[in-house]
């Protein structure tokens, strides 16, 4: 193929269209380039060989932009941001009466986090709160069902995953008997995480209860080709019932979540019972997502509920929704910034740790100040793939202090994150990067001692089953699998 020289001076007359042509192809894709990746090496990355195509082979710069267009790209915050407002829905803040954190005797570390977490996020923690934490489908399904059964105004489910097998069809029977209480019953389900391909849809079953309403998150039934619809996925599990309790955490609507002594099928994991005026903030996220699917507005009772006349807790707590329709990766920014806030203890729990180089960073530069960081994870998850690329990254953390627990079967889907035996950091989101920019997630941040207690006595008995990773486990491989872990390591992010 000519190079540029050649191909002006084949004849400049005939060429000169084709080379403007080809001109305004490098120079537009390079200014997009420069104006939409904030990265500085993803720039260079893509830039690089658009600049070298163009001078080596002008006509082979169409090819490049292609690839640029098809793949480089960040068309879910593009997408999700166009999805939302199509609907009508916006973030929201959620002034509150009570009094101020600030009025608490906390240490200056814990301030700058509130102060950072509020400037990233509006939102004012709500006081007088309960949350219980609940292991496993064992212990969280039977409450579930029992309120919901007991459920006399309203009942709202929104799941990633929401099978239809033994154990969800006793959910069923509960919204039935809530229906009959009177309920008004909404479900809303991610068409992806539960309408999967050739896998018993509960989509029928809801349809025929009489008097429920259902939504699905962008049906998967959209052409599969369009990526950007694939990973626009609502990762969220939220449960509010008459207003007065909700259930958050990771916990999916499966029978895998019971079958806890299965070490092939079973899934560990937890979620939380909550009462007090937080829940208001639960249900807004859930009002917002049933608005952008169903198109249709409307406000939970919880907002009419007097939490001060009922029976609540002392904790504050509020809830952290993130997506990639936000202009900040919220959840990532406050999980840094409470990394860079401990002073004594950091403790993490997740099922997928696949973080990109400013948490493992943050991370090494903690347990270097001293603080003792200790990671939780599975030995093996339920993707090959994402177990394969976790292992790059340990080496290094391994070798600045920081210590990974690996927990052997059944598959831990637990999220836990503690700062100090006090910051509590739970909901829906991994340590990943579709949870920190591609997935609509929901956290929640708690100021506990009693509940971070709690907590550290779970992990705990999780680090008594677990193996401690060694640095000669992780650097005594063959090259074949280093080569094939980190090849993985490279789809866990986009340029």
């Amino acid at each position: 193929m000519e190079t540029l020289l050649d191909f002006i001076n084949c004849n400049l007359l005939k060429t000169f269209p084709k080379f403007c042509v080809y001109l305004a192809i490098c120079v537009g894709t390079i200014v997009h380039i420069l104006l939409h990746k904030d990265d500085v090496k993803s720039s260079i990355i893509w830039i690089s060989p658009i600049l070298v195509s163009f001078i080596l082979a002008p006509p082979s710069v169409c090819i490049g932009a292609i690839i640029y267009k098809v793949l480089g790209i960040d068309r879910v915050k593009t997408k999700s941001t166009r999805l939302r407002k199509k609907s009508g829905v916006h973030k929201k803040c959620f002034p509150e009466t009570t009094k101020s954190i600030f009025k608490k005797n906390l240490p200056s570390n814990y301030r700058r986090l509130i102060n950072f977490g509020y400037n990233i996020y509006p939102q004012n923690f709500a006081y007088g709160n309960s949350i219980v934490p609940l292991q496993n489908g064992v212990e969280a399904y039977p409450e579930m069902i029992k309120t919901i059964q007991n459920a006399k105004r309203e009942v709202l489910i929104l799941s990633y995953i929401f099978d239809y097998d033994t154990e969800t069809n006793k959910f069923l029977e509960a919204l039935k008997k809530a229906i009959k209480n009177g309920a008004s019953v909404k479900i809303l389900v991610d068409g992806l995480g539960t309408l999967r391909f050739l896998r018993h849809s509960i989509k029928k079953k809801l349809s025929q209860i009489k008097s429920l309403e259902y939504g699905v998150f962008l049906s998967p039934y959209i052409p599969l080709m369009t990526t950007s619809f694939l990973n626009l996925r609502n990762h969220r599990k939220i449960m509010i019932i008459d207003g007065e309790t909700a259930f958050l955490g990771g916990v999916n609507l499966s029978k895998e979540n019971v079958l806890i002594d299965d070490l092939k099928n079973g899934v560990l994991d937890i979620t939380f019972e909550i009462k007090g005026p937080v829940i208001n903030q639960i249900s807004e996220v859930f009002e917002d997502d049933w608005e952008f699917a169903t198109g249709k507005k409307f406000q939970s009772i919880s907002k009419f509920k007097n939490f001060h006349n009922t029976e609540g807790g002392t904790i504050p707590a509020r809830v952290i929704p993130d997506g990639p329709d936000t202009k900040n990766n919220i959840i990532e920014l406050i999980t840094h910034e409470a990394i860079n806030a401990a002073v004594r203890k950091i403790l993490i729990v997740t099922p997928y740790f696949l973080p990109e180089d400013n948490i493992l960073t943050a991370l090494e530069m903690a347990a270097l100040k001293g603080v003792d960081v200790e990671i939780v994870i599975p030995d093996k998850t339920d993707h090959v793939l994402i177990s394969w690329a976790t292992k790059p990254n340990l080496p290094r953390l391994i070798e600045n202090g920081v210590k990974i627990y690996r927990t052997p079967p059944p598959f831990d889907h637990s999220k836990i994150f503690l700062v100090d035996n006090e910051w509590i950091f739970i909901g829906s989101a991994n340590w990943d990067v579709r949870s920190f920019r591609l997935n609509f997630e929901s956290n929640m941040e708690i100021f506990s001692r009693s509940l971070a207690k709690e907590l550290t006595a779970i992990i705990k008995s999780k680090k008594k089953k677990a193996k401690l990773t060694t640095i000669q486990e992780c650097i005594n491989i063959s090259l074949l699998k280093r080569l094939r872990n980190r090849a993985c390591r490279l789809l866990t992010s986009y340029a």
